[in-house]
């Protein structure tokens, strides 16, 4: 009919000028859009997503760098009895593995010593807290006000964690790819490793290796005070 001959020749004119039809309803009309600049709309949308699907992406670390990295020492040198890095799904998981590594081993290097010199020497609390390490805390005023404490140690872990972890509302428990494990900001470890990665690994290998030795050390302690209820 008069209608559809209309529309085709509208369809037609902005095919030859170039124009991009579009239709609507039960006729077709030639939006004043260039067939290149409606190219250069819709052309990109691909490449962006996939660009952003790349950076959304979890670095994951090879077998190969985790058997170079630090920590990695004789006589056991690569230690994975259960081949966990075998499993591409622990894999990804290395980084918080190595993280969680670290910060028990500070906990477990601060924890060891105290708990031998506590029981040698105890002034707080007026120096009447004498007994086992293990059972001093109950001996104190500290166990009436435990909620405080682990305010002020969730205080402290919150603010390590803001820096390492990613939101856990998109990515729980997963650390962030630009994370340095370890490192808290505070002392120049991102700087020291980018100006002297080889010596930067030494200190890291040290500190690790001494973490892993308070661990078995404060762990053991525990042990024999739950066991004799003696002191050391």
């Amino acid at each position: 009919d008069a209608g559809e001959e209309r529309g085709l020749a509208h369809q037609d004119a902005g095919e030859e000028c170039g124009l991009r039809p579009t239709r609507f309803c039960s006729h077709t009309f030639a939006l004043p859009l260039p067939k290149r600049l409606s190219a250069a709309f819709s052309a990109p949308m691909a490449p962006v997503r996939h660009a952003s699907a790349a950076r959304a992406a979890p670095a994951m670390a090879t077998l190969a760098e985790i058997k170079a990295d630090s920590g990695v020492t004789a006589p056991l040198g690569y230690f994975d009895p259960l081949s966990l890095m075998t499993n591409p799904a622990q894999l990804e998981k290395y980084s918080l593995y190595k993280e969680s590594e670290i910060k028990h081993g500070r906990v477990a290097m601060l924890a060891a010593p105290g708990f031998l010199i506590a029981e040698k020497f105890h002034p707080l609390f007026g120096g009447n807290v004498d007994a086992p390490s293990i059972l001093a805390f109950q001996q104190t005023p500290l166990q009436t006000i435990w909620p405080i404490v682990l305010l002020v140690i969730g205080a402290i872990e919150g603010y390590s964690s803001v820096s390492t972890y990613k939101d856990p509302s998109t990515a729980a428990w997963s650390i962030k790819e630009d994370h340095l494990a370890g490192d808290l900001g505070m002392f120049g470890g991102a700087k020291q490793a980018k100006s002297n990665p080889a010596g930067y690994k030494a200190l890291a290998t040290k500190e690790i290796n001494n973490g892993r030795l308070a661990m078995m050390a404060i762990a053991g302690m525990v042990v024999q005070e739950l066991v004799f209820h003696v002191k050391l």
